[in-house]
């Protein structure tokens, strides 16, 4: 039977808070914390360590899935790509900027989009929105 998990999306209000969820769910048992970055949420998910550490497979039921869409839309995204752009020498600033040029056209993918896509990439992992 596969480990079931589950994130609290109403407890998600922007970026930081949920890795703070994410932390909760899948770290709660580990002596450090994921940070907020999305290739550490995906190395997270490939499993080998936290929640996931010894589980083939892996049901994650995100409750209030609609709250956490809205948290990590269009403006959490702009401020987040913002931010990128504003840490000169860090991040490709052509590749931000054309990524906040796409969102503000409606054409690009919001955070919560993103981690949605970075989810479904794990074939282990069974996400029902709730």
């Amino acid at each position: 039977m596969p480990l079931t998990l589950q994130i609290e999306g109403a407890a998600i209000d922007d970026i930081a808070s949920l890795y703070a969820e994410i932390n909760r769910v899948f770290m709660a048992n580990e002596s450090w914390q994921l940070g907020p970055s999305l290739d550490a949420l995906d190395d997270l998910l490939h499993g080998g360590y936290g929640a996931l550490a010894g589980h083939p497979a892996a049901t994650l039921i995100w409750r209030d899935i609609a709250h956490t869409r809205a948290a990590l839309g269009a403006e959490a995204t702009r401020s987040w790509l913002q931010a990128k752009l504003d840490a000169p020498g860090t991040f490709n600033r052509q590749t931000v900027a054309g990524q906040l040029d796409a969102l503000q056209r409606g054409e690009g993918q919001t955070y919560f989009e993103i981690v949605m896509e970075i989810v479904g990439g794990h074939r282990q992992i069974t996400l029902v929105p709730a």
